[in-house]
């Protein structure tokens, strides 16, 4: 794309236009800029319910590709790309799933994490290599995050798993994208222009970390990761979340401190097992049984 052609693509979208109501943010005090922010920040909520539709029908369908084998797969370029990295890597301690269930795919690999890498959201052979990398197939789920909508890496990326066969999900901010031509489901979180003109990882960015939390946490519920809303999955890797564990089987059994202790030693720090174990009064290897042939579903296993 010529520079020229890159300008005009620019002036029409939605997140390059300049916020009247910031304006004159360079002659506000402190107080006035954050409460100026604050004020923009709360137009987000509100965009993102208008996409609540879309938005469960692309947890339906990541629920249907866990169910099969497949993956959910996150992938964009900067902010987009980090945020999809951030959520993917809160799974597995919050969940207790494998690494592998939910990945984040950021142009220019690992090192545009902390720092920007010149030119990689424009490669559209990049994006391509980086699916096969990780061996991207029909059974898995991939969500292509631009607040632009035109980001040559994740078009590249979508176009590809759509001709795999894949679902697609685009994740924009401007209406009638690239992205969202090509995606199976379209999230469009139309919060406006930003308090500073272009700046995506404010409304933009906030609007994607709440949809990923979203997609991630709806999905996983589903698939059973949590009984009420404990998250009776979760890996106790350090001293808060070992003591989270014990608290977990208490309220979920409403046994005391020593019980939950012995019960969730027995039951190898699992907690899901564990309370199990205490509202069945099943020993270990039952329980266990039991919670399996139900799918991990813990209250339709009690039941």
């Amino acid at each position: 794309m010529t520079q020229q052609n890159l300008l005009n693509s620019l002036a029409q979208m939605i997140t390059e236009q300049r916020n009247p109501n910031s304006q004159n943010i360079d002659q506000l005090s402190a107080l006035e800029i954050v409460t100026l922010i604050n004020n923009e920040d709360k137009k987000v909520p509100v965009a993102i319910e208008k996409c609540l539709p879309h938005i469960a029908l692309a947890v339906d369908k990541i629920v249907d590709a866990f169910q099969q084998g497949g993956r959910l797969i996150y992938i964009g370029a900067g902010t987009s790309g980090r945020f999809g990295v951030l959520d993917a890597s809160e799974c597995p301690p919050t969940f207790g799933v494998s690494s592998e269930m939910v990945k984040g795919i950021i142009a220019g690999g690992e090192q545009a994490i902390r720092n920007a890498v010149e030119g990689a959201e424009d490669s559209q052979i990049a994006s391509i290599e980086d699916l096969k990398q990780i061996q991207f197939s029909e059974k898995d789920v991939l969500v292509g995050i631009a607040a632009s909508g035109r980001t040559p890496y994740v078009i590249s990326a979508l176009s590809y798993a759509k001709q795999l066969g894949a679902t697609t999900v685009a994740m924009v901010s401007n209406p009638n994208s690239k992205m969202v031509e090509i995606a199976d489901i379209a999230i469009e979180t139309l919060v406006g222009a930003e308090v500073l003109t272009g700046s995506s990882r404010m409304k933009s960015g906030t609007a994607q970390k709440l949809v990923l939390n979203m997609l991630t946490t709806a999905s996983m519920v589903r698939m059973g990761k949590c009984y009420q809303n404990l998250m009776v999955d979760v890996k106790a890797s350090n001293e808060k979340l070992k003591a989270r564990a014990v608290r977990i089987v208490m309220q979920a059994t409403e046994c005391d401190k020593e019980q939950a202790e012995r019960v969730l030693k027995e039951a190898d720090n699992h907690s899901k097992l564990a309370i199990m174990m205490i509202l069945s009064g099943l020993p270990k290897q039952e329980a266990k049984l039991l919670l399996e042939s139900n799918q991990g579903k813990l209250r339709q296993a009690i039941k």
